[in-house]
């Protein structure tokens, strides 16, 4: 199976190593693509000097993570690859993770999207999202079995997607410019009849712990949940517009009530941003209903 691996890069230089040599030891090869939002540390000029096999991308400007991806998922299309594997900067892997989830994607073509297990940084415990995810105590309590497991959702730190999912899917969406692409990515999977799972005998490091969340950061993921409930295929617009705009306003209106007015504004200003989108909104939810390589 000829697989490309995407790894959207930005201020790269402390998980380049790591990243990438996990991937020139794995037992099933893959070419590589990195494609740079205009990092401005060193890695451009590491990549270009220490990793010659790899195929380096410059953006004159920072894209955001879909609109990268989408770069080099256009790329597997036009060069004949048989799958993608989207791998976080900040991420690696196992030696025999790509070659199980080649395996394991061909055996269950109803799985969109493949995932090894998301361990923390330091490999010896179960990255905190993915065990939510996954309704996962802990590293001990994985089952033990070689094949896929369904989850409703398992964010794109890890991504094994066949060829024939782009084509029946598309790419992500431009709706979203950084976070929430995975989620509303994972809706339309669903709403295309894919299941999604991970694979118990497989793992990745994603060193992401030591983030803190910031007031901003909590109003960001806010708006992205609101917005992927708003563009989301699987509800009547009715319902994606109660889910998304109304939940909005029932957020502002409880953290007036408490008397929040930083976080009353904070709201107020997501569904004013969110509202602005409806149009745009509409005509993604009608193109992502399409059996089509929609934005590749």
């Amino acid at each position: 199976m000829k697989i490309l691996t995407i790894i959207v890069s930005y201020n790269f230089e402390k998980w380049i190593e790591r990243c990438l040599g996990s991937l020139k030891a794995s037992s099933h090869p893959t070419d590589i693509i990195v494609i740079d939002n205009c990092s401005n540390d060193r890695t451009v000029e590491i990549i270009k000097t220490q990793y010659t096999y790899v195929r380096l991308i410059e953006n004159h400007a920072n894209l955001g993570f879909g609109k990268a991806n989408n770069i080099g998922m256009q790329l597997a299309l036009k060069e004949g690859y048989d799958a993608v594997f989207l791998l976080n900067q900040d991420a690696w892997i196992g030696s025999d993770t790509l070659a199980t989830l080649a395996e394991q994607s061909v055996k269950h073509p109803e799985f969109g999207i493949l995932s090894p297990v998301h361990l923390n940084g330091s490999g010896e415990e179960l990255d905190k999202g993915f065990a939510s995810y996954a309704q996962l105590a802990s590293i001990n309590n994985l089952p033990h079995r070689h094949e896929p497991i369904s989850c409703p959702f398992i964010n794109a730190a890890f991504w094994f997607i066949p060829v024939s999912t782009l084509q029946r899917t598309g790419g992500f969406s431009p709706l979203f410019y950084h976070y929430g692409e995975d989620k509303d990515y994972v809706n339309r999977l669903h709403f295309h009849q894919y299941k999604i799972g991970y694979i118990p005998t497989i793992y990745g490091c994603h060193d992401r712990e030591f983030r803190k969340v910031s007031f901003e950061g909590f109003l960001r993921a806010e708006r992205v949940y609101l917005l992927s409930e708003y563009a989301n295929i699987n509800y009547r617009f009715t319902q994606a517009f109660a889910y998304g705009i109304l939940a909005g306003i029932k957020k502002l209106t409880i953290a007036l009530l408490k008397g929040h007015i930083k976080y009353a504004k904070g709201y107020a200003s997501t569904v004013f941003s969110l509202l602005k989108q409806s149009k745009a909104v509409i005509q993604v939810r009608k193109q992502t209903k399409q059996i089509h390589a929609s934005y590749l």
